[in-house]
């Protein structure tokens, strides 16, 4: 019982997890807290949602094995994920990027919750407010180890969620730009001085992000379903997992996401599942009270 409550638990972080290391990198290089980032979510999903339907005629439905979905959704993702990342850096050259110039961080935040609600509205507007999804086939739970059972579809987001974190985590550790980027999270003024390309950090700091988000977004699709507010429901756990994690943090934010998740899902069975979206109200205001910076966060 308990292995099957974590291991739900690790899943549902991972999606956190994806999402949160976007919001993470926002606050680090560009110092405010991004409320878009659960939109990009949402729009990630619709993208890949028009890419899959508009791709189904060439390459048909067919599903991949014992998975509900095929090799269609897996090229509407690579389709989405780039998408959603133009559309964070298109967001940023129209309204931060002239707000940083004569705004302060607040002015930031307020605008940054002004986009994401005339995105959900876009979102609702475009395509109604039922929920949609990529497949009408039913996944059936299989035993895996140590008494968890899980669907095809859920090992597979599993799997490749951690590839992708695990690829953040070398891009940000072991590339040119992973240390440009943390030049700039630490002294954008002085990054300059040593020659970084701060205008080409920040467009690479939200097209990372974006993408990072369309990815959790079609894998939140995929195992439940595709709704215009299912960014802003995956809000708080985002912020809650950035915090827990160390804001400005990559690693913290991975790890802040599966103790998230495993929060969450170890709620549902000992609170009931109307209180799981209060353990992440929880989690941020217990590491606000003891330990403010976070797990990997500096004072």
């Amino acid at each position: 019982m308990i292995g099957q409550i974590v291991a739900d638990g690790v899943l549902n972080g991972a999606m956190i997890a994806l999402g949160a290391i976007g919001l993470t990198l926002t606050y680090a290089v560009l110092r405010f807290a991004n409320f878009v980032q659960g939109e990009f979510l949402a729009c990630g999903a619709y993208l890949a949602l028009i890419a899959a339907a508009a791709l189904a005629p060439l390459l048909g439905t067919d599903a991949i094995g014992a998975l509900t979905f095929g090799w269609t959704l897996v090229l509407a993702l690579l389709i989405a994920a780039p998408l959603t990342g133009l559309l964070a850096v298109l967001l940023d050259a129209v309204l931060f990027r002239p707000l940083r110039r004569r705004s302060n961080a607040i002015g930031m935040v307020i605008a940054s919750f002004g986009a994401s609600l005339a995105l959900r509205s876009l979102l609702e507007f475009a395509f109604g407010g039922s929920p949609r999804a990529y497949s009408r086939d039913i996944a059936f739970a299989m035993p895996v180890a140590f008494g968890i059972r899980a669907t095809p579809d859920q090992l597979a987001a599993l799997a490749v969620m951690l590839v992708l974190i695990i690829l953040t985590h070398l891009l940000m550790t072991r590339s040119p730009l992973g240390r440009q980027m943390r030049a700039v999270s630490e002294n954008p003024d002085l990054a300059r001085l040593c020659g970084v390309d701060v205008a080409h950090v920040v467009r690479a700091t939200w097209m990372l992000g974006g993408a990072l988000a369309a990815a959790a977004g079609v894998f939140l699709g995929v195992l439940v379903q595709i709704r215009p507010y299912m960014g802003f429901d995956l809000l708080l756990p985002l912020f809650a997992a950035a915090i827990v994690g160390g804001i400005g943090s990559v690693p913290g934010a991975m790890l802040g996401g599966l103790i998230v998740g495993v929060g969450e899902a170890l709620a549902v069975p000992l609170l009931g599942a109307e209180y799981r979206a209060a353990v992440s109200f929880l989690l941020l205001l217990a590491v606000l009270l003891v330990r403010p910076a976070g797990i990997f966060g500096a004072r």
